[in-house]
């Protein structure tokens, strides 16, 4: 089928393609009984306005782009991105916007998808996720104008519009706690060491565990084949430590696998903690201590400040309430402590 026209309205309404025109468009020249009658035809044969036509004309395309640079099979087991997703949409659902998500290979290519899709009006404004050291994507969409929220901390979003939280006072959060046990051998499985969130992650993990003999950051790229092997590699240490943070909750499960495999008890022999507590945390045995927060409304805040940004408005930088952690049955004393 295809898709209704001006031409197939004003055949249905018997007026002319221009009388069409300015009734759709809220403009003079028809009178209002002409006008309902043309919005009752194009609403019965499902008439909408081409995205394309708009965008010729200025008009919004009421939709916003999201480009991930991570494979689509990794996104598809990421719990944290499917919550900020859904947390997008709903903000974006309420003011009847769209989103235009995008799987990319590399930052260039993601650069290409936001100048195509501001170049041909698809979108008002996009979402940054996923923010670099040096990250060419801040000065190219700055260039183009585009209007951009940035899911990461301020320190490198340059003059976009940042939404954030604290990963710092997660960490030493963290570690205190872990402290507490009586752990003195803590390792931290980490993600892409190029990320700001995961710099900032390392910088605090090194400060809070200042003094202790034995702690050690190893990089992975976030999936779980690599946080199984980290924790193998771990383990297998003459040092090997008696507790491991993961940076995310897909490694996490694969680190606790791997422990079990090895014939290790959690939380006898080895504590675990899991960053993004999700329900994958919490219906494994034992149920995994995790850095909890609402990742939906991070996705909304997000939304919430590009929707401002697309009205003309200045909204600021917005900092989100800091990951709490969630004590469960993965963590204990170290061996050797009551």
């Amino acid at each position: 089928m295809r898709r209704p026209t001006i031409a197939d309205v004003a055949r249905q309404a018997g007026v002319s393609k221009g009388a069409v025109s300015y009734a759709l468009n809220g403009r003079p020249g028809v009178s209002e009984s002409t006008r309902a009658r043309i919005l009752a035809v194009a609403e019965e044969i499902g008439w909408r306005p081409s995205s394309a036509a708009r965008a010729l004309n200025g008009a919004r395309a009421h939709s916003v782009g999201l480009a991930l640079c991570r494979p689509a099979r990794v996104l598809g087991m990421e719990p944290f991105f499917m919550e900020l997703i859904s947390g997008i949409e709903g903000e974006l659902a309420a003011r009847s916007y769209a989103l235009m998500l995008q799987v990319v290979a590399d930052h260039g290519q993601e650069v290409a998808v936001y100048r195509r899709w501001w170049g041909e009006g698809r979108v008002d404004g996009a979402i940054l996720v996923d923010l670099h050291l040096d990250d060419p994507r801040v000065p190219e969409l700055e260039a183009l104008g585009l209007p951009a929220v940035v899911v990461g901390h301020p320190s490198h979003a340059g003059s976009l519009v940042p939404v954030w939280s604290d990963d710092g006072a997660a960490v030493r959060e963290t570690v205190a706690y872990l402290l507490t046990l009586g752990h003195r051998r803590i390792a931290r499985v980490a993600g892409l060491p190029e990320l700001v969130h995961t710099a900032l992650r390392d910088r605090a993990f090194t400060e809070a565990c200042e003094g202790l003999a034995e702690h050690v950051t190893v990089h992975t790229d976030y999936t779980g084949e690599e946080g199984a092997r980290a924790t193998r590699r771990l383990l297998s240490s003459p040092a090997r430590p008696t507790a491991i943070v993961y940076d995310n909750d897909i490694m996490a499960l694969a680190g606790l696998s791997a422990a079990q495999e090895l014939r290790l008890d959690v939380p006898g022999d080895l504590s675990i903690v899991a960053w993004d507590d999700s329900p994958l945390s919490q219906v494994v045995r034992p149920p995994l201590t995790a850095l909890s927060r609402d990742i939906p409304a991070y996705g909304a805040h997000a939304a919430r400040r590009l929707l401002a940004l697309v009205a003309g408005e200045e909204p600021g930088p917005f900092e989100d309430a800091a990951a709490r952690l969630t004590p469960r049955g993965s963590t204990a004393p170290p061996p050797g402590l009551p």
